[in-house]
């Protein structure tokens, strides 16, 4: 079995803990699905959040969907002037068959516009 990495963000519309929760579970729930995985297949996940973002740690979500014995860490995007705001991204590392060129990214409603090219 081979190692691949999944990426996706999504856009919230505010900061909220409450709201993170439902969009990054989204987020989570959507790449597991859309690679056939389960939280068996997790190595571990990366997130990462703009500086906009303060109302709870995105991992949290996680640990709520039941992923409890994966390791997680938050990190803060770059600041970078005209970035999209309010945006987690992950980067979860996966057990999986599909070759690299099908793994599906995930990429949320305004987030879908930050990679187009592989956005799915």
């Amino acid at each position: 079995m081979a190692v691949r990495a999944v990426r996706g963000a999504v856009q919230l519309e505010r900061d909220e803990a409450g709201h993170m929760d439902e969009q990054v579970g989204a987020l989570l729930t959507a790449a597991l699905e859309r690679n056939e995985l389960t939280p068996d297949d997790l190595i571990s996940i990366w997130f990462t959040a703009t500086p906009d973002l303060h109302s709870d740690f995105p991992a949290a979500a996680a640990r709520k969907l039941g992923i409890v014995d994966v390791p997680l860490i938050c990190a803060q995007e770059l600041d970078i002037e005209g970035a999209m705001p309010r945006v987690v991204r992950i980067l979860a590392h996966v057990e999986s068959d599909r070759p690299r060129a099908e793994i599906a990214h995930v990429y949320l409603g305004a987030a879908g516009a930050l990679r187009k090219d592989i956005a799915q």
